[in-house]
């Protein structure tokens, strides 16, 4: 029962950063990737930036050029770097492991999530 601890929300004004970190509290073996949700009051998990276990990044349009995802292999962790914030970023941030692994000859994939925390973007 792999759990992820997410850290660093908070509250900051417009233009200001926040460095969000995901802790694995084991190991997981076989990652795929590794990525960053969010989602607002009303509205579906959106995701906003994510790394493969390559090392490949794909952001969502509205953070491209602000926000940095980065991984530490050796530390089971993925961090998002957050700079030029918004309102419009204020969400609930979630971090997500994906990993595969086989069971005979099948594949069964896996999802693991954080427990999210608050971002706020407001003057």
């Amino acid at each position: 029962q792999v759990q992820l601890v997410e850290s660093g929300g908070g509250l900051v004004q417009p233009g200001g950063s926040l460095r969000l970190s995901c802790a694995a509290s084991e190991r997981i073996f076989n990652i795929n990737a590794m990525a960053w949700y969010r989602q607002s009051p009303g509205k579906q998990r959106e995701l906003v930036a994510g790394i493969t276990s390559s090392g490949s990044t794909n952001y969502a349009d509205s953070v491209k050029g602000r926000f940095t995802i980065s991984r530490d292999n050796a530390k089971n962790t993925v961090t998002l770097q957050m700079n030029s914030l918004k309102p419009e970023d204020t969400a609930v941030y979630y971090c997500n492991v994906k990993n595969s692994i086989w069971m005979g000859r099948s594949t069964v994939s896996n999802d693991y999530w954080g427990q999210g925390t608050q971002v706020t973007v407001s003057s």
